[in-house]
Parts: structure tokens; C-alpha cells; sequence
């Protein structure tokens, strides 16, 4: 394959072309909104192109595809009960990035996260480097840098749209809105009858004034035949605080995880419907020198739900006994917001949901629901607009 000219002229003009090609298909699209994200994504934008400088024009036309995935969320929770405060988050989330395919294994990411809170005074809350390696074959994919997860897609309801779609006791679903941006390392599987999640997120480094933290998590599920479509399931969760390199707090652990059987039942008037249980156990140390004190807990989750031409309706019933889980939703916890145990907790929910695709790269879902927290009744409603779509860079031609 002939490579391009590394004369320096010649060097200098093929980036500044890429660069140009980039800059001016983020200001058509998005004209106002990103171009102060653009004044700081000049040097992630040339060090992706200097990681293709070495192959033809032809080659890196095909390889390189700037990509924007935007969520805009609302997400109003009316909770008046002792577990859990209610809120209101309202916003949007926007990545931009260029994906550089070296082949058809290898992926190269860089680009910027941005999370805008609407009637905030800062432009973003957040503004942050996407950064990323995806290493890949037909059936797994590694990744470090910056994960997947947040906000992937519409139409799985708001009981499955946690950052990578554990049950709500092991982490509540409003952390994709909340803390959308993950990084650290990642392995996924896909295949027909197995698929699996798994992955370490760093939240926090240890310095003289925190305790690192990161949580690190598996979601995986198995097809079996009885008869029936059946999948053996099994999750697990982990938060840890610590670190060695300064001693600025407690060192602590909250994990709850267990196995779990979906049935997909026989469809009849609807698309789909399934029903699932899962047995989880927790425990939750805030501090490891106290450990005698930690608490463990057991949990019965059970679901149901029912598809049929884009609406989806699901009901939840929840058991547990001094069941405690950093970054669980609180609904189902037994610790309540003043820091006393309730022992026995039920807890109830019913949703219906509604998607639309009014394009093919724009996904919409409407969703409600009803809750009751042991003798407490409350309901929530969420919206949730997905845009996701590449443009293909044209890489400018040697003279």
C-alpha cells in the first residue's frame, strides 16, 4: 500500500486538512452549542489523526467517522418517603468523538463528553476527555478508556436504563443522567445464547483529601432449552473505597449481587413478554475496621413485562431484609435517609412506557410510573430523546 508523503509540507498540509474536514462537520451540525467543546479538542483531534498518518488516503477515507451521540433527559421523581428524597434532573449529555478503525479489530476513540443541567449558569457541568482503545472480534470486545455505558439506547423502560443495566437494587437506573461519563476497562460478550458485561469504573483517585473509589460490576446471562426460552442470569456489584498512597478516610466495601431465571413466556396478543426472578445477597462495610458491625442482607426481586407495537408495561414486587447497597436505589433499601435500619422492606412498582423513532437516528421513550414504599405511594415520569449518527471524514488527496 502507498504511503502518504512525510515531507514536512506535505505533513502539516494532509492534517490541517483532516482538521478543517472535522471542524466543519461539527459546525454544521451543531453550530453554536460546540464550538467552545472545539476550542479544547484541537489536540485530541490531531493526535488521532497522527495515529493514521501512515496509511493511504483511500484506507483512512474509510476509517475515520466523527460521531455524535446526544441524550437529553427529564427525569422528576416525587418520593415523600423516609428512604428516598425526590428530584429533578433535567439536561442534556453530548459526546463527540472521532472513531479511527486501524481494522476490523481495533478502534482508536478521542473526542469530548460534555453534560449540560438546564438552568445551570455554567455552559457544562462537566466537561471531560473521551478517550478509548476497543480491542474486538466476532464475539468479545475490550475496552479501556472511556466505557460504554450511560444512556445507550430507548425502548428498554426506566426500570433497565442504569449505566449498564443492573437490577435497581444494585444500582439505581438515575445514575445514567447523574453520572453518565465512565472510564477505566471493560469486556463484553455477545453471542446468540450467552452475552456478558463486565467492568471496572474509576470514580476517584486517593489523594490527601479522598479515599480512591471506583465500582466494578458483572451482568451476564445464559440461554438454556426447557421447553420455553430461558436465560440463567447473574449479576454482581461492588463499590470500594480505599487506597495506599494516603490514608484520608475510611476504606470500605459495598457489594450485593446473585443469580436470577428469565423466562420469555409465550408471546399471545403481545410481542413479547417475560418474567424473571433473581436472589440477592448484600453487604455493606463503610468502614473495614468496623467490619463486625457490617450489615448483610437478602433480597427477591421478581418482574414482569409485556411488548406489543412500541408501548411496554412492567410491574415490579420486591422482599428484603437488611438489605444496605452503596449506589442502590434507596426504594429498595433497608437503611433510611436519617441512617436507621428498617429491617423488613417491600416494595412495589408498576410502569408503562412508550417509544418512538421519529428517524432513524432519533429514538424517543415517554414512561410512568406508580410506587409504593412499604405503606407509601408515590409515582415518577421520565423522558428520554436519543440522537446517535456518524459522519464520514474525507481525508484530502496527495497532489
Amino acid at each position: 500500500m502507498a504511503s502518504i508523503s512525510t515531507t514536512p509540507g506535505a505533513t502539516r498540509d494532509l492534517y490541517h486538512g483532516l482538521l478543517d474536514s472535522f471542524l466543519e462537520a461539527i459546525t454544521n451540525v451543531f453550530p453554536k452549542v460546540t464550538m467552545s467543546l472545539l476550542k479544547l479538542s484541537r489536540p485530541l483531534v490531531l493526535a488521532g489523526i497522527l495515529a493514521v498518518s501512515s496509511v493511504g488516503p483511500a484506507a483512512a477515507q474509510d476509517r475515520i467517522a466523527f460521531v455524535v451521540d446526544m441524550t437529553f433527559y427529564g427525569d422528576n421523581t416525587e418520593f415523600f418517603n423516609p428512604w428516598r428524597e425526590g428530584e429533578t434532573l433535567l439536561g442534556t449529555e453530548v459526546r463527540l468523538f472521532l472513531d479511527i478503525d486501524f481494522d476490523a479489530h481495533v478502534t482508536l476513540r478521542g473526542g469530548l463528553f460534555g453534560d449540560h443541567r438546564f438552568g445551570d449558569d455554567q455552559n457544562f457541568e462537566n466537561v471531560r476527555p473521551v478517550l478509548a482503545l476497543h480491542v474486538k472480534n466476532d464475539v468479545t470486545r475490550f475496552i479501556i478508556g472511556s466505557i460504554e455505558s450511560g444512556t445507550r439506547q430507548v425502548g428498554l423502560g426506566p426500570d433497565r436504563l442504569g449505566p449498564h443495566g443492573l437490577l435497581p437494587p444494585l444500582q439505581r437506573e438515575s445514575l445514567a443522567f447523574s453520572r453518565p461519563d465512565e472510564a477505566g476497562l471493560q469486556l463484553t460478550f455477545d453471542t446468540e445464547r450467552f452475552e456478558q458485561d463486565a467492568w471496572i469504573n474509576w470514580q476517584q483517585l486517593n489523594t490527601d483529601q479522598n479515599r480512591e473509589v471506583f465500582d466494578t460490576g458483572v451482568r451476564g446471562q445464559l440461554g438454556i432449552a426447557l421447553g420455553l426460552p430461558v436465560w440463567l442470569s447473574y449479576q454482581f456489584h461492588l463499590v470500594h473505597q480505599g487506597g495506599q498512597l494516603f490514608d484520608s478516610g475510611p476504606v470500605g466495601d459495598s457489594w450485593a449481587g446473585g443469580p436470577g431465571l428469565i423466562v420469555e413466556l409465550p408471546a399471545g396478543v403481545f410481542d413479547r413478554q417475560t418474567a424473571e426472578v433473581h436472589g440477592l445477597v448484600s453487604r455493606d462495610v463503610p468502614d473495614r475496621v468496623m467490619a463486625k458491625d457490617a450489615d448483610t442482607g437478602f433480597g427477591l426481586f421478581t418482574r414482569y413485562a409485556a411488548e406489543k407495537g412500541g408501548w411496554r408495561a412492567h410491574v415490579i414486587a420486591w422482599r428484603a431484609r437488611d438489605f444496605v447497597k452503596s449506589e442502590g436505589d434507596e426504594n429498595y433499601g433497608s437503611l433510611r435517609e436519617d441512617r436507621r435500619l428498617t429491617s423488613l422492606r417491600h416494595y412495589f412498582e408498576a410502569g408503562l412506557t412508550r417509544t418512538f423513532y421519529p428517524a432513524e437516528e432519533v429514538g424517543l421513550e415517554f414512561s410512568a410510573r406508580v410506587h409504593r414504599v412499604d405503606i407509601h405511594h408515590d409515582y415518577s415520569f421520565r423522558i428520554v430523546a436519543k440522537v446517535d449518527f456518524d459522519i464520514p471524514l474525507k481525508v484530502p488527496q496527495r497532489p
